[in-house]
Order: structure tokens, then C-alpha cells, then sequence
């Protein structure tokens, strides 16, 4: 579409989840005119298949609340810096802690519920990593869902909120200076057109369909790292994957597949091998709460001891499990499990992406006019190992300060963009793709695995994308070639990522 004919507006937000929602509803009602591109639909309210990775978090929001003596700012920045293994930054991470609450308060104004007590104080439960119980949540261990609908309901009744659903991001359009100035977008069916705009917030989430097992959904592949990548926004700790330990056990099952949440652990729930064995007695201090990488690694590690393709999730003396776990109960219904009578089988997940496009606490990156916000983003908060429950955490905090940026922004007129040649790009078969990333840069990867993984990859032939399944498996492509490559240069074991040649972790970064 010629530029003169191009959609124009204060800010183009892609991706629908708690980042891209949080900075769509606080750009608008500061009074900007804003548009959600959303290459599916699935965060509508009724969609039979979500599509965010907001909408399946379970677990709940990590945040400090003024009246929790128990806590502060510092013992939540503490435990994120430890989490990280040696890698978070303190400075961001204070930052975006000290603004939880707020956030929060912000989130129920606009029509979220969570769980209360008799007192009115929010319910609150511990994950892995946390020293003290933070975590808020909502139906039990429906937190995501209600967030999203929240925000969904706040972003399609504002009437500065424009959507385009199926519709994804094909190019970042740049002026001649390097500057942003808007988006090609591409619909379902092909048509294609320009949006013009002094800002652009990529909200676009993880990459988990990189591996053949994850808990992510569908369209989890990578397109904000591609996009980013693809105009010189810096990238960093690419190399960190946080494999969730435990998510459900499906043999021969590819895509997304059930979390089982953290949170049950924080209620009392045990992980044991198939001979009824603890899986992480004697390996950390908070045992079934050690952090992520732990404890995935210790269920990797009783699976190899044992021969197992799994281990199990004892959940049945949590008293009224099905209550306090509705979402966790209704999911393993679907393999016959009920939680309260019967063990879970489980094995570590493919879940989130601590690295990404590189930002400051603003949420922009190191291109003019390109903000970032959510997993797609790396602020510095997790490091090596995200902490439980933080994400969402960092998705309201850094929606709302991108759209606070937008709002400084809205006053540039955006230069006309340069003319963009077709280019030509790697795009390898998505399920060789997954099983030689799970083979060689999953929970466990060494040199030479990953050398032989990125000269696979560098052996893809290019050519031009074609539809929006040649777009996703190209970011997938490009997206972990920039895993591989970090992995590759990390030679020793931080955090969630392991290098079986070199095991041991550095002194002090746990």
C-alpha cells in the first residue's frame, strides 16, 4: 500500500497478551489513539482456544503489598537476584519490583479480580526461589486468564483502541535516518498494507515452539526477536531457556502441552521418582522450591538414574486440591489423572525465554522509535533463570512505562519510510527444527551437539516467505540460530543453561 494510504497512529502495539494490553489501555487513556495488531485472535473474551501466553499462566503475579510485613522491595529483589545466577540486574530489578503494587492496583481497576480472604488482604501463595509468600492469584490457579480477560474487556470497549486480528508483523519500517516509523502488516488472507507511526511496541511473547514439547501457545515462534533482529536492535542472553519443571507427560504429544503450575509445590506438593524416591532431596536448600533450573534439572537427572520418561507430581494431600486448583485439575482430566486420588506424571517443559531484544527500564531498545515490553524484551530482570511469577509481574510494569514513553512520543510526525527490498531468509522444516533443538539445545547441551546444530542451521537455503506459516518458521529458524550461537559462547553452566561438558556452575552464582 502506498504511504499515503497507509493507517496512522500514536502507537501500534503487536501482540495481545499482559505486556502489549497493559501499554495498548494506559497509551489510551492518556489519550492516544492506539493499534493492537494480533496475527490470530484468542485473546477475546470466549475464544475457545487462547491464544497469549498470559492466558495460561496459572501460578499467579509475584508483588509486594504495602501492609506484608514479611516482605519489601529488597527481599523480592534479593531472591530475583539470586534466581538469576549472578547474571540479573539489581538496578532494573528494583525498578520494576518497587512498581508491582501499583500495577497491580491499576489491573483491578480495570476490572480484575483476585483471590481475597476473610480480611480483604489478596490470598497469596510461594513458588520456587521466593523466601516469603508473595504470589497473588486469581480462581485458584486461573491468574492468567482473569488478567487477560480484564485487560481484553478494557482494551475492546476503549474507543482510542483499534484492533487488527489476524493480521501479523511482516517488517519494521524505518526513515532514512534508521528511525521507526511504523509496520508492514500482512492479513490471513494475504492482503497487505502500512501502518505509520512514531512508535512501536513489540509485545509478541516467547519462542517455546522452537522444541516439540512446550507449554506455550501456538503462536509462540519468535517474531518479535525476528523483526527486531532484522533492523540491528541488540539481542542478549539468548542462550537461556527456562525448561518449567514440570509439565504435563504426553508421550509422542508435539506443541503445546499442560503446565502443571509451581504453585501446587508451594502448597505442599512433592516431586518423587517412580520408586517413591524425593527427586530433589539433598540437592538444594528449598528443596521442591529450589529455583527453576534446579529443580528441572533434578527431575532430568532422576529420569536418567531411574530409565523413566518421567517422574511424578504428589498432590493429594493438598486438601480440596480441585478447588484451590481447578485449571491444573481440569487439564490432567484429559489423560484420567484426578490429582487428588492419583500421582501426576510430569517432566520438564520448554516455557520461557529469559533473554531477548535488549531494553532499558523504559522498555526501548537500541533502535530510535522500537520499545519492547514482556518476554519478548530482556530489561535485565531475570538473568540466568527467571524467578516464578515475575513475568507477569514485568508485563504490567513495563506495558504501562512503554506507553508512557508512547505518550512523550506522540507529538513526532513520522518521516516517510524507506522503500524495503524483499529479502530472502532461512526457513528450516518446523519438526526437524524442533527435534534437533530438543535433541541439542534443550535442558542439556554441549559443544559438540551445538556446533553440529548451528551448521545445520546454517545450511537452511533462504528464500522469500510466502503466508504466515513461512513467517513463523523463519523466525523459529532465525531465533534459534541466536540461541545456538549464545549457547555455543557460554561455555560454562549458569542458571537454565546446562553444558553437560562443563557442569559445574561458578562459585557464588547460587
Amino acid at each position: 500500500m502506498a504511504s499515503d494510504a497507509a493507517l496512522r497512529t500514536d502507537l501500534v502495539v503487536v501482540g495481545a497478551g499482559v505486556a502489549g494490553l497493559t501499554g495498548a489501555v494506559t497509551a489510551a487513556e492518556s489519550g492516544l489513539d492506539v493499534l493492537v495488531i494480533n496475527k490470530g485472535r484468542g485473546w477475546h473474551p470466549g475464544d475457545r482456544e487462547p491464544g497469549t501466553a498470559t492466558y495460561f499462566a496459572q501460578g499467579g503475579i509475584a508483588v509486594v503489598e504495602p501492609h506484608n510485613t514479611e516482605d519489601s522491595v529488597a527481599l523480592h529483589t534479593r531472591d530475583t537476584v539470586v534466581a538469576g545466577a549472578g547474571l540479573t540486574d539489581p538496578v532494573a530489578t528494583e525498578s520494576i519490583v518497587s512498581d508491582g503494587f501499583e500495577a497491580i492496583s491499576a489491573l483491578v481497576r480495570w476490572g480484575a479480580l483476585f483471590d481475597t480472604g476473610a480480611d480483604g488482604h489478596y490470598l497469596r501463595t510461594r513458588e520456587g526461589g521466593h523466601s516469603v509468600r508473595r504470589i497473588i492469584h486469581a480462581g485458584g490457579d486461573a491468574t492468567g486468564a482473569q488478567v487477560q480477560r480484564a485487560l481484553a474487556q478494557k482494551a475492546l470497549s476503549h474507543p482510542n483502541i483499534s484492533v487488527l486480528d489476524n493480521t501479523y508483523a511482516q517488517q519494521i519500517l524505518r526513515s532514512s535516518d534508521g528511525t521507526v516509523v511504523g509496520l508492514a502488516v500482512a492479513s490471513g488472507n494475504g492482503a497487505r498494507s502500512e501502518v505509520h507511526s512514531p512508535t512501536v511496541v513489540l509485545a509478541t511473547g516467547g519462542a517455546g515452539h522452537m522444541y516439540r514439547a512446550t507449554t506455550n501457545p501456538v503462536g509462540a515462534t519468535g517474531d518479535g526477536i525476528a523483526l527486531a533482529h532484522a533492523v540491528g536492535a541488540a539481542v542478549a542472553d539468548m542462550e537461556f531457556i527456562q525448561f518449567h519443571p514440570t509439565m504435563l507427560y504426553r508421550p509422542g504429544v508435539r506443541g503445546r502441552r499442560t503446565l502443571i503450575s509451581e504453585a501446587l509445590r508451594g502448597e505442599g506438593a512433592v516431586l518423587v521418582d517412580l520408586e517413591g524416591h524425593s527427586v530433589t532431596a539433598g540437592i538444594h536448600p528449598l528443596g521442591d522450591l529450589a529455583p527453576r533450573d534446579v529443580v528441572a534439572n533434578a527431575v532430568s537427572a532422576a529420569m536418567a538414574r531411574t530409565g523413566a520418561e518421567h517422574v511424578y507430581l504428589d498432590a493429594r494431600h493438598i486438601a480440596d486440591v480441585a478447588r484451590r486448583f481447578p485449571t491444573v485439575t481440569a487439564g490432567v482430566a484429559e489423560i484420567g489423572i484426578d490429582p487428588a486420588v492419583d500421582l501426576i506424571p510430569v517432566v520438564p517443559g520448554a516455557h520461557y525465554l529469559c533473554g531477548g531484544v535488549v531494553t532499558d527500564t523504559a522498555g526501548a531498545t537500541t533502535v530510535p522509535g522500537l520499545y519492547a515490553a514482556g518476554e519478548v524484551a530482556r530489561t535485565g530482570l531475570h538473568g540466568a533463570n527467571r524467578l516464578a511469577s515475575n513475568s507477569l509481574l514485568e508485563g504490567l510494569v513495563m506495558g504501562t512505562r512503554v506507553a508512557q514513553a508512547a505518550a512523550g512520543r506522540s507529538g513526532i510526525k513520522p518521516a516517510a519510510p524507506e522503500a524495503g527490498a524483499a529479502v530472502e531468509v532461512r526457513i528450516a522444516p518446523r519438526q526437524e527444527l524442533q527435534d534437533q533443538m530438543s535433541g541439542h539445545a534443550a535442558l542439556s547441551r554441549d559443544q559438540t551437539g551445538l556446533t553440529a546444530l548451528a551448521d545445520r542451521l546454517e545450511s537452511v537455503p533462504s528464500r522469500r516467505p510466502s503466508g504466515l506459516a513461512d513467517h513463523e518458521d523463519s523466525a523459529l529458524t532465525l531465533t534459534a540460530q541466536l540461541v545456538v550461537a549464545a549457547a555455543l559462547a557460554r561455555k560454562e553452566s549458569r542458571g537454565c543453561h546446562h553444558r553437560t561438558d562443563n557442569p559445574a556452575a561458578p562459585t557464588g552464582t547460587r
